[in-house]
């Protein structure tokens, strides 16, 4: 049942390139379907490659046991009291792995067909900051793997896997990496798509989505236990450092291509 669904959310995204590609100018589809085609790749073969690297669990579970100690040396070991604020209350936890799984691809992709459409230079920049995220993050999944704190602590409960399907449907189990808790992409391309919000965006409602939902993912990260207060510490810091690195690196890029093709041109000018 399970796979029927996955599937059927893949024809339902189909549907949703098509439809947005039918609503462009004409000039524009081939390159949007080009786009399209590049980062559902990227989507597959990301979390294939992580899947494929997930490391050893005893080694996971004492490099997370190791990262509760630094935690309580810095005083930020609050992964079991934030579960405890909701557990009880079965509303707070639907809520809490609503925005887990509602604020993660479904507001990734949103933000980046807006951006695509409305802002479509800009939008080359924060692509390029998930693929370059995306990149080192495999290579510390890869040599330094994690447990996550639902792993790692008994008295933690993985609220999103025992009282929610939604994300198994959106990443089927196969695809799935136990040990990819450090760093949080999770929190840090929600992060990186308010950043977009912000700084793109003049409209207020879209500022304030912008300005909120990394604090709510950052909450619901920690409730569910699914990462602990440093995976998503991590995981903002290095999405941070591949923006940056290419908003510097992207205009330098354009202003070299610039030159050359002036360059071109006053040679052909002298030629003839």
């Amino acid at each position: 049942m399970e796979r029927i669904i996955f599937f059927g959310l893949l024809v339902v995204a189909a549907l949703t390139v098509l439809g947005f590609t039918l609503r462009l100018h004409p000039t524009r589809r081939l390159a949007f379907l080009r786009e399209a085609v590049i980062i559902i790749s990227a989507y597959f073969i990301y979390f294939l490659i992580r899947s494929l690297t997930e490391g050893r669990a005893d080694e996971a579970i004492q490099r997370a046991l190791a990262l509760e100690d630094v935690e309580r040396w810095l005083g930020i070991g609050v992964e079991a009291a934030v579960q405890g604020l909701i557990i009880e209350h079965d509303w707070l936890v639907a809520l809490a792995n609503w925005i887990y799984i509602g604020l993660h691809w479904p507001l990734i992709a949103a933000i980046a067909l807006w951006l695509y459409h409305e802002h479509t230079e800009r939008y080359f920049t924060y692509r390029n900051a998930i693929l370059l995220s995306g990149l080192v993050g495999l290579i510390i999944f890869a040599t330094l793997p994690m447990a996550p704190p639902r792993l790692a602590d008994p008295e933690l409960i993985d609220t999103v896997v025992e009282r929610s399907n939604s994300y198994r449907l959106m990443q089927p189990p196969a695809l799935t990496n136990q040990y990819a808790a450090m760093p949080s992409l999770h929190l840090g391309w929600n992060l990186l798509m308010s950043i977009a919000l912000v700084r793109e965006s003049r409209h207020v409602l879209l500022q304030v989505i912008g300005w909120g939902t990394p604090v709510l993912m950052f909450l619901a990260m920690v409730m569910t236990a699914n990462h602990y207060v440093l995976d998503g510490v991590a995981g903002a810091a290095i999405v941070l450092v591949a923006l940056l690195a290419i908003d510097r690196l992207f205009p330098w890029i354009r202003a070299w291509r610039a030159q050359r093709g002036l360059t071109v041109n006053l040679q052909v000018i002298e030629e003839d």
